[in-house]
């Protein structure tokens, strides 16, 4: 080219950086702070892409055939003001992996061939969309617009005001949002984007690449784009990730922490408790679900008018997002088929589409005990008919009395269980889930401790969180494994295990459900634990007159009985438990003689009962020679 066109070329080039808006390689430039010289070297690998004559040109310029590319050598002899910093790792043109090198061996740096990224010449060519690599990571996070309620209206209106405050700052802005209600965490999120017009990609941490150089490319990729386009991070955080190591997990957190601390931006985080690697850097805001009162109100829009007596009752029952009453609503309006009341149908529907997974943590018991099937002393039966009417009566109490403004804590009932084995204490818990609609879950605390330090606080509060949301009824059997009383801090073993007992201790409070405990030793038990339950039922030894009447109960209707003696029977000393036991292995031997069940067939299936139980056996009392009074 002669100097006139060359002076004709710059000229074109200042006239076009002051058009508005200015080109997008003048655009690229102001974004990533690019010198004049540096933009000449981005503009020549590029145009490798848009003029197949360049390579050529190239090679004629370097002198060398086997050069048919840009490389640093040649941007320094053809430009003007050449500076050695533009090669440098730190500078923008390989900072911002605007260029790729291609060196191998021994081969010098300056005569490498220079390559430039696809992103970018996609950007200079017009085309501003993701970087391909990050797609792979990341994905546009898809949030239905949600008219939210005030409690979480507020936290949307302290994060603006923060992040006003950060934009004067200058320095990275890390939103940590914390709390049980994931999707309630992302509704407020996407609601902080939207006022600030920006768009949301979500990451989940397990993607997150942990070795160094990875990680670090990802981080350098992901600060272009929030220069290149109007998207911010949203990393989704599980600290109670199942069959995942704690060594996994703490790399994980260590990834998280190394990328947002590269980020000059806007990040958010969601997390159940607050993550203290990541320091200074981040602000936390707890986001809960709707407030009881918010999801009475939610519930009444979807149910229309003639519905606040129903939406009192799911309000006060489950704890839902606000998204899911409106999904759920939907579902119970969908499926519907005439031959349940609206009530019902919702009710149905929450049990079902909130049923928890809690894997081996928790096991779903099929309820079918009724009242009819339990027998207690009637002080007893009176206190579960008490619970069942305090379970029901929550939402009047609590939001139309006025307690939950007067209360912090205690909005669940909790309720102990003490008896031997066998006497009754799980069935009563089937009695109350049957009564009450509700699912069942029992839980062995014996199993959920952990030789891990905060694995048994993780694993308890993923099932107080599922079964709190679906409003199940959470039974935790062997309540003495951790609410054994505390031992004096001897070493590290009695500090955690006192910690561990603590934390139960607040979670039982929190919790908003109906959470039975059992124990087989209620002498062992802590008595702070034993002040902050609600109901404590005693299930004694059954006497003759309670074991007469589990004997009428002992057989179903179709079981064929023949001159049982029920005075007889109560004489033996059995728990519920054990006298079910005797009843079913009576009747199997009923059918392999093929005849009814008689005495001699249950007085031999109770003398298999004792032997088990190792209690001494006087063949004097299994003798049965006179005929019997029936049972029934």
């Amino acid at each position: 080219m002669t100097e006139e066109q060359l002076a004709q070329a710059a000229k074109a080039m200042r006239e076009a950086s002051e058009m508005d808006p200015p080109p997008a390689l003048v655009t690229l430039s102001r974004l990533l702070g690019l010198s004049e010289y540096e933009q000449h070297v981005l503009l020549l690998c590029a145009a490798m892409e848009f003029d197949t004559r360049i390579a050529g040109l190239c090679a004629h310029l370097q002198g060398e055939p086997r050069r048919p590319y840009p490389t640093f050598a040649l941007a320094m002899a053809l430009f003007d003001n050449p500076a050695w910093d533009a090669m440098s790792p730190d500078g923008p043109l390989r900072y911002w992996r605007l260029l790729e090198i291609n060196q191998p061996g021994v081969q010098p740096l300056t005569t490498s061939a220079l390559r430039a990224d696809e992103r970018i010449v996609n950007f200079i060519k017009g085309l501003n969309v993701l970087d391909e690599r990050l797609t792979l990571l990341v994905a546009p996070m898809q949030v239905k617009a949600f008219l939210l309620p005030p409690s979480q209206r507020e936290v949307v209106e302290q994060i603006l005001h923060h992040v006003q405050q950060w934009a004067a700052a200058g320095r990275p802005l890390v939103i940590q949002l914390t709390g049980s209600g994931s999707s309630s965490k992302q509704i407020v999120a996407r609601e902080v984007a939207h006022q600030l017009r920006l768009s949301l990609y979500r990451l989940t941490s397990d993607h997150l690449p942990v070795s160094m150089g990875d990680l670090e490319t990802v981080a350098r990729l992901w600060h272009r784009e929030t220069l290149l386009l109007p998207l911010r991070l949203y990393i989704e955080v599980d600290e109670g990730e199942r069959h995942v190591s704690p060594e996994t997990l703490a790399a994980r957190i260590a990834a998280l922490k190394r990328l947002v601390s590269r980020s000059s931006d806007l990040v958010f985080v969601e997390t159940g408790d607050p993550l203290p690697e990541l320091g200074e850097i981040a602000t936390t805001f707890e986001v809960e679900k709707p407030t009881a009162v918010e999801q009475r109100a939610l519930w009444e829009a979807e149910l229309g008018i003639g519905g606040a007596e129903t939406a009192a009752l799911l309000a006060g029952q489950f704890h839902l997002e606000a998204s899911t009453i409106q999904q759920l609503a939907q579902a119970a309006r969908d499926e519907g088929d005439g031959t349940q009341g609206v009530p019902q149908r919702m009710w149905a529907t929450c049990c079902l589409h909130t049923r928890p997974n809690l894997d081996m943590l928790a096991k779903r018991i099929e309820v079918k005990a009724t009242w009819e099937d339990i027998v207690l002393p009637a002080d007893s039966i009176r206190l579960l008919r008490q619970i069942t009417d305090q379970v029901r009566a929550r939402t009047r109490v609590y939001d139309e009395w006025g307690y939950r403004d007067t209360m912090n804590r205690g909005f669940g009932i909790s309720v102990l269980f003490a008896g031997e084995s066998g006497t009754g204490k799980t069935m009563a818990a089937e009695v109350l889930a049957n009564e009450l609609g509700l699912d069942l879950f029992c839980v062995d605390l014996s199993a959920v401790v952990s030789k891990y330090i905060g694995e048994t606080e993780k694993n308890l509060r993923r099932c107080f969180d599922a079964c709190e949301e679906s409003g199940a009824i959470l039974c935790l059997n062997e309540a003495d494994a951790i609410f054994g009383k505390r031992s004096e801090v001897k070493d590290s073993h009695d500090r955690y295990a006192n910690i561990e007992i603590n934390y139960l201790l607040q979670r039982m409070e929190a919790y908003r459900g109906l959470a039975i405990l059992t124990t087989n030793m209620k002498s062992a038990l802590d008595t702070a634990f034993l002040r902050r339950l609600r109901f404590i039922l005693s299930f004694p030894f059954p006497g003759v007159a309670e074991r007469k009447q589990m004997w009428h109960k002992a057989f179903p209707p179709g079981v064929p009985v023949e001159r049982l003696d029920g005075d007889r029977l109560a004489r033996f000393t059995l728990t519920g438990g054990n006298l079910h036991n005797v009843a079913v292995n009576a009747a199997f031997l009923a059918a392999h003689a093929g005849t009814p069940v008689t005495m001699p067939l249950v007085l031999n299936a109770i003398r298999n009962e004792f032997r088990k139980l190792e209690r001494p056996i006087n063949e004097a009392e299994f003798r049965w020679l006179e005929p019997a009074v029936g049972v029934a």
